[in-house]
C-alpha cells in the first residue's frame, strides 16, 4: 500500500478528500496547519475527522502567517464578509496559504517516502481564490518535481485535487457515498470555540446551498437556531 499526505483543514472538502484517498488504497497521513486562523475550532474538527476515518497519523504544524496580516481569516480588524458571495478575490483570501501548506505537505511526503499529496481545493465553489485553480496545482506539482531529492532520484510526486471540478452538492454526494460524517466537520470562517457556524459567511452559504441541493440533512450547528434546518 502506498502512503499519501492529506491536507486536512477540518472542513467538508478535506474530509471528503481523505475518504477518497482511503478508497484508492492509500495509507493516509493527515497534515493540518495552525496558521493563526480566526477559527481554531477547525483544527479540533480535523483531529476528529482524522480519528474517525482511521488516518495513520495526524499532525498539526504551527505556521503563524497571521502575523503578516492581509486577510479577514487572520486579522480580526478585518471583518468577514456576510453579505453573500461576490465576484473577485474576497478579503478572506490568505496570501500564499495554499502554497505554504503544500510546501509543508511536500516536506512530510518526502520524509515519509510518499509520492502523493491530496488537497481539497475546488475551482467551482472556490470564492475567487487564485490558489484553488487547476493552473496553480499543476504549477506546484512541476515545482515539487524540480525541488526535491526524491523526484530527482526518480520518485515523481503527484498532487491530487479530486474535487477541482465538482460543485459543493456533488462533493457532499461523493462524501456521503464514502461514509463521511459531516457532523464532525467545521467549514465556517468565524465558527466559535464549540464549532458552531455563523450561517452567513461565504463558506457557510456555499455549504448550506450544497446540502439544500442534495437529499441529505445538513448536520451543521449554527449560532442562530433559525439557520438550523
Amino acid at each position: 500500500m502506498k502512503k499519501a499526505v492529506i491536507l486536512l483543514s477540518g472542513g467538508l472538502d478535506s474530509a471528503t478528500v481523505l475518504a477518497q484517498a482511503q478508497q484508492q488504497g492509500f495509507i493516509c497521513y493527515c497534515l493540518s496547519l495552525d496558521y493563526g486562523q480566526r477559527s481554531s475550532s477547525e483544527l479540533l474538527a480535523a483531529a476528529r475527522v482524522a480519528k474517525a476515518q482511521g488516518a495513520a497519523a495526524h499532525r498539526v504544524l504551527q505556521l503563524d502567517i497571521g502575523q503578516l496580516g492581509g486577510s479577514a481569516l487572520t486579522d480580526k480588524t478585518i471583518e468577514v464578509p456576510t453579505g453573500g458571495v461576490q465576484p473577485g478575490i474576497p478579503v478572506t483570501y490568505v496570501p500564499a496559504r495554499n502554497t505554504l501548506m503544500l510546501s509543508f505537505a511536500l516536506a512530510w511526503a518526502e520524509t515519509l517516502g510518499a509520492q502523493d499529496i491530496f488537497v481539497g481545493v475546488n475551482a467551482v465553489d472556490y470564492s475567487g481564490y487564485p490558489d484553488c485553480r487547476p493552473e496553480f496545482i499543476h504549477a506546484f506539482e512541476v515545482l515539487a518535481n524540480l525541488a526535491t531529492k526524491a523526484a530527482v532520484a526518480g520518485a515523481k510526486l503527484t498532487i491530487h485535487a479530486p474535487l477541482m471540478a465538482l460543485t459543493k452538492a456533488q462533493i457532499i454526494q461523493v462524501g456521503m457515498q464514502l461514509g463521511v460524517d459531516y457532523s464532525l466537520t467545521v467549514s465556517c470562517y468565524q465558527a466559535n470555540e464549540a464549532g458552531y457556524a455563523c450561517g452567513v459567511c461565504d463558506s457557510c452559504r456555499l455549504r448550506k446551498e450544497g446540502f439544500s441541493l442534495t437529499q441529505h440533512l445538513d448536520p451543521t450547528r449554527y449560532f442562530n437556531a433559525l439557520d438550523q434546518c
